[in-house]
């Protein structure tokens, strides 16, 4: 219970009263971080669903449910996203551009990047949604649910943190590997659940979609750990979008 109210209390703003802020309750946290997705995805793609059966048209059916993530994290990682862009664009040493992304303006890389960002996933909702509400509905589970596996990923041992302080030095390196491969192979055995109801073909679309969100947002940790030293909250919400984003596009192809 500590992990789930860890997760939902620093992932969502859903009343869930974090009771222990130690490592160990961060590493059970970060473990229930796919289940705070999955809830996540539910919320954004019910209202997704009845708008587009009520005959709205998928765009409005993709806008809200691009949003409703948003609320439910208070734009939270769409900040960190931002943060995150305008550190690794400033080009200066790994301290200042931390200086930068503690800032509370955003500057041109971050507003680029949330403008791409959003657009894409717009516009990957939209094409789902044109193929049916259960086809964006799954979409938008599935994406949410691998984007917070990512944050997993990005928690386990030997990821560093950037900073002594903040949620990402509670978290940093307090998953062990191999409950991250256990926590993927479960998503990935979700994914594919998921895609058998439509076919054969979306259930192996859907876990390479998966495995797509993932290493784009590895690559993206790659980077920033080496640009920055290590992870911090704001790099937590970078690997998050990108993952949603991937994940979603993937989705599309085929």
């Amino acid at each position: 219970m500590d992990g789930l109210r860890f997760a939902f209390g620093t992932l969502t703003v859903l009343p869930a009263r974090i009771t222990r802020w130690d490592r160990d309750a961060a590493r059970a946290g970060m473990l229930c971080a796919p289940l705070a997705g999955l809830v996540v995805g539910l919320a954004a793609a019910v209202p997704g669903g009845l708008l587009l059966l009520l005959g709205s048209g998928p765009l409005l059916a993709a806008v809200v449910t691009t949003a409703v993530p948003a609320l439910l994290t208070r734009g939270l990682h769409l900040d960190g996203l931002a943060d995150t862009a305008d550190g690794l664009g400033s080009a200066k040493p790994a301290e200042d551009a931390l200086r930068i992304m503690k800032q509370s303006d955003i500057g041109p890389f971050g507003v680029i990047s949330l403008v791409l960002v959003l657009l894409a996933q717009v516009a990957a909702l939209y094409a789902l949604y044109e193929q049916g509400w259960a086809h964006g509905a799954a979409g938008a589970v599935l994406a949410a649910t691998v984007a917070r596996l990512a944050l997993t990923h990005a928690s386990r041992h030997g990821v560093p943190a950037a900073r002594p302080e903040g949620l990402g030095a509670i978290v940093a390196a307090t998953v062990p590997v191999r409950s991250a491969t256990a926590a993927t192979a479960a998503v990935l055995v979700l994914c594919a659940l998921t895609g058998a109801l439509f076919s054969p073909y979306d259930a192996v679309r859907d876990v390479l979609a998966a495995g797509a969100g993932l290493a784009a947002a590895a690559l993206l940790l790659r980077r920033c750990v080496r640009r920055f030293g290590g992870v911090t909250g704001d790099v937590f919400g970078a690997v998050e979008e990108a993952a949603v984003t991937v994940t979603l596009v993937a989705l599309t192809l085929g």
